[in-house]
């Protein structure tokens, strides 16, 4: 849902938002979502354990990745909540106590998270590419698919895509393979070849 208030958004405005939304302020504009929904969730939990492996971690300290899951990233007056982002660790080599200031290396965004939509997720995308973020993932929860892009500076390049029958392997972790099937583990998630209804895999 997308609020419009008298005055640009500022982060007061977002503090007194519903604890039990995402909100953020896009342009101005602040912007909420639900974020309690179990399929997104579990798309979101999966997808992380996907990345584990490119993790830095205490037992994993030599790789190059600081992925976290619904971070929240001040950008001058623009605050983002993306699903998941990643940081290289040259560029965020230690996790700050409260929000990041810096713009991810690597951002993923659930295009059908809500059912009501994302209104502002284009402009998201756009603030996204203008800070400088190299690579978006998109992924679509009806059907399950991955869309992968690049930002060449002007706009974000596609260069791949994935269904629920495939095996993903994208930049910027393409020494990481996992099949998209997996983010929906308890219920095959409905593919591009089924044809009843676009709906979660769950609501069958």
């Amino acid at each position: 849902m997308i609020y419009r208030t008298k005055h640009p958004a500022i982060y007061a405005d977002l503090e007194v938002a519903s604890p039990y939304l995402v909100a953020e302020i896009i342009d101005g504009v602040l912007v909420t979502r639900h974020h309690g929904y179990a399929a997104p969730a579990m798309v979101r939990t999966m997808l992380a354990h996907s990345l584990c492996d490119a993790r830095q971690t205490p037992s994993n300290p030599n790789t190059l990745w600081q992925v976290l899951t619904l971070p929240e990233i001040h950008l001058g007056s623009d605050v983002v909540v993306p699903e998941l982002a990643a940081w290289s660790v040259d560029r965020l080599p230690f996790l700050p106590d409260e929000h990041v200031t810096i713009a991810p290396d690597w951002v993923c965004e659930l295009t059908s998270a809500d059912p009501a939509g994302n209104p502002a997720l284009s402009k998201k995308t756009d603030l996204f590419r203008r800070v400088g973020v190299r690579h978006l993932w998109q992924v679509d929860l009806r059907p399950l698919s991955l869309e992968a892009f690049e930002n060449d500076g002007d706009q974000w390049l596609k260069i791949g895509d994935w269904t629920s029958d495939d095996i993903v392997r994208a930049p910027p972790f393409d020494a990481i393979s996992f099949s998209l099937a997996e983010l929906w583990p308890l219920d095959k998630p409905l593919g591009f070849n089924e044809d009843p209804q676009a709906l979660y895999a769950g609501d069958r």
